[in-house]
C-alpha cells in the first residue's frame, strides 16, 4: 500500500479539540477517497460512508431537514446496519460531495453538534458549470485541505527509499557537499522514472508491481480520457468544445521556444474571450497550474506578478508525457529527449514545485532575459534555472551582476550534475529541487 502524506494531516486533524468537518479536494484519482477509508478504517470504531455520485439517491437525505438527528436517522434508513452512530466514535465520509451541495451546508450543523466526525472528499469543487452550488457554503465551518498526486518524495517511500537516504540528501543539501556517486546514480535513475511515472497512484502501484511501461502508458492515457469526458459531462454546454481545445493544446504551448500561453495556439485566432474561461475550468479541476511572468525578479512575487502574461503546466508530469507521442517516455528513460526535453524537464519540476505548496513565478523580458522559475527561498529571492543538458545562464550572470537593478538573493541550476557552487550560484541534481522547502 503507498504512504501518502495526507496520513499525518488526517491524524492531526482528528487529534485537534473541537475540530471542524474536513473537506479534501483534488483532482479526480489522485487517491482521495481510499486515502480516507484507510485512515476511517483505522481509527474510528463506526464508518458510515455515502457516495454521491454511486449512488444518486443518498442526495435525498440532504433534500430537508439538515438537523444532525434527522440526518442520522435516514441514513440508518438507507444503509441498516452499516450506518451506526456514537459519540466520538463515528466518522461519516461523504464521498463526492460535490454533487450534494445541501450536503456541503450541513456542515455547519455537524460541527455544531460536534458528536460525529465528518470527512468529505470532492474532485470538481467550485468548477464552474457542475451541478448546483450549496445554499451556504459553511465559512468557518470546515476545513478545507488539498490533496495532490504522489509527490517525489511519496514516490520515493513506494520504491523502498527511506528516511535515512532522504536525510543523506538533505545532510549533502545542507553542506553543499557532492552526493555519493552510487546513491546520485540511483537518484537520478528514479527522478527519470517519475517524470515518466508521475504521482496517480494507479499508476505508482502498477508500476511497482509489474514494471511494465506498456500498461502504466494505458492507465495514464485512461485517466485523460476521464478527464476530457469530464469535460464533456459537467461543463456548460458552450464551453464543451473550447475546453477540451485548451486541454489538447497544452504540448504545443510548452514545445515553444517561448513557453507563454497564447491562445492563438489553441485555435487559429483564438483570444482570451474566447479561451480564458475554458483554461480556468482546466486549473479549478486541479489538472493544470499557471505559471506567472514577473515585472521584476524581486520580491514580494506575487506582488510582481503578470496576471495575463503566463505560461501554463500540467500538475502531474506523467499525465503530461503520456500526451506526447508514443515513444517519448522509452526516449526519456533512455535519456534521449529530443525537442520535447525544455519542455519536459520544465513541467517536471512544476510538478515538483507545485506538489511542494509553491506558487510558480518566472522571468521574460523581450531582451533575451530569461528565467525559468522565481522563488522565495531561505527569506530571499532566488533564480532558478532548469537544464535539460549542460546548458549555460548568461541571463542568470546578468542578473546577478546587477545589483543596483535587481533584488535577487540568489541562484540555483538544477540539472545533470551534482552538488556544487560557484560563487552565488548553487548547482544541484535535478532529483533535489524537492528538498527546496525553506521559505
Amino acid at each position: 500500500m503507498l504512504k501518502r502524506k495526507i496520513e499525518d494531516i488526517l491524524v492531526n486533524w482528528k487529534n485537534t479539540p473541537k475540530k471542524t468537518p474536513l473537506v479534501i479536494k483534488g483532482q479526480r484519482q489522485c487517491g482521495k477517497t481510499f486515502s480516507v477509508l484507510d485512515f476511517a478504517e483505522k481509527n474510528y470504531d463506526h464508518v458510515v460512508y455515502l457516495n454521491f455520485v454511486k449512488n444518486p439517491d443518498y442526495i435525498k437525505i440532504f433534500d430537508g431537514s439538515l438537523e444532525v438527528d434527522n440526518l442520522t436517522i435516514l441514513m440508518s434508513a438507507l444503509l441498516g446496519d452499516k450506518a451506526i452512530f456514537e459519540t466520538g466514535k463515528t466518522v461519516i465520509i461523504l464521498d463526492e460531495i460535490q454533487d450534494c451541495p445541501e450536503a456541503r451546508t450541513s456542515l455547519k450543523f455537524f460541527k455544531e453538534d460536534g458528536r460525529f466526525d465528518v470527512i468529505c472528499t470532492g474532485s470538481l469543487l467550485g468548477v464552474k458549470g457542475y451541478g448546483k452550488q450549496p445554499k451556504s457554503v459553511p465559512v468557518g465551518s470546515e476545513t478545507l485541505v488539498e490533496m495532490k498526486p504522489l509527490d517525489f518524495e511519496e514516490f520515493l517511500w513506494a520504491n523502498g527509499i527511506g528516511d535515512q537516504v532522504i536525510n543523506k540528501l538533505k545532510e549533502c543539501l545542507q553542506n553543499e557537499t557532492p552526493i555519493p556517486e552510487a546513491l546520485h546514480s540511483r537518484m537520478q535513475q528514479l527522478f527519470l522514472q517519475y517524470t515518466v511515472i508521475g504521482g496517480m497512484p494507479e499508476v505508482v502501484q502498477n508500476f511497482i508491481d509489474t514494471k511494465q511501461m506498456n500498461t502504466v502508458l494505458q492507465i495514464q492515457r485512461n485517466i485523460i480520457y476521464s478527464y476530457e469526458d469530464d469535460m464533456v459531462k459537467y461543463a456548460e454546454d458552450k464551453d464543451k468544445p473550447l475546453i477540451r481545445e485548451c486541454f489538447q493544446s497544452i504540448p504545443k504551448q510548452l514545445s515553444k521556444e517561448n513557453k507563454k500561453f497564447q491562445y492563438s495556439v489553441v485555435k487559429k485566432g483564438g483570444t482570451a474571450a474566447k479561451f480564458a474561461g475554458s483554461l480556468q475550468w482546466i486549473e479549478d479541476a486541479n489538472i493544470v497550474s499557471r505559471c506567472y511572468n514577473l515585472e521584476l525578479p524581486e520580491l514580494p512575487l506575487d506582488g510582481n506578478s503578470i496576471q495575463d502574461i503566463f505560461k501554463v503546466y500540467m500538475n502531474d508530469t506523467g499525465l503530461f508525457v503520456s500526451m506526447l507521442e508514443d515513444g517519448t517516455q522509452y526516449d526519456i528513460l533512455q535519456g534521449n529527449l529530443y525537442g520535447y526535453k525544455g519542455a519536459i524537464f520544465e513541467n517536471l519540476i512544476a510538478d515538483v514545485f507545485t506538489k511542494m505548496g509553491r506558487k510558480l513565478y518566472y522571468y521574460h523580458k523581450d531582451s533575451g532575459l530569461e528565467i525559468d522559475f522565481v522563488m522565495r527561498y531561505k527569506g530571499g529571492c532566488y533564480l532558478v534555472e532548469v537544464k535539460s543538458t549542460t546548458g549555460n545562464t548568461k541571463s542568470t550572470k546578468t542578473i546577478l551582476s546587477h545589483p543596483e537593478k535587481y533584488h535577487v538573493d540568489g541562484a540555483i541550476k538544477l540539472g545533470q550534475y551534482n552538488i556544487g557552487r560557484a560563487d552565488r550560484i548553487l548547482t544541484l541534481p535535478l532529483y533535489l529541487a524537492f528538498l527546496l522547502t525553506q521559505y
